[in-house]
């Protein structure tokens, strides 16, 4: 039993299509998710892109982006996320924390 209260992710890139990107969503990989029925448990859950900056804010270079899932994304398992600042690019292939509440259980 691990001590985290969250679950790893990865960030794939912004919503996409043949010629344009959406930079208002963000695709997510949950780890250990790999069907749609699994990335139903997620849907409404918090997300933090947590990441170290240069300069010291409020005694820490530590900031996070939080975001929220909003829904899946194909078959396998990848969720739609909306964060409060768009993510940078520099953020895709990074991990996130999907927190694992509200709880709707």
């Amino acid at each position: 039993m691990s001590d985290r209260l969250y679950a790893k992710g990865r960030v794939l890139g912004y919503e996409r299509a043949k010629r344009s990107q959406n930079p208002n969503v963000s695709l997510l990989q949950v780890e250990g998710v790999q069907t749609t029925k699994d990335a139903q448990f997620y849907l409404g859950k918090r997300v933090a892109y947590v990441y170290r900056a240069n300069k010291e804010k409020n005694g820490s270079k530590i900031r996070v982006i939080w975001g929220r899932i909003a829904r899946t994304h194909g078959t396998s398992g990848v969720v739609k996320a909306r964060f409060r600042n768009n993510l940078p690019p520099k953020s895709f292939g990074t991990s996130i924390r999907v927190m694992l509440y509200p709880s709707n259980i």
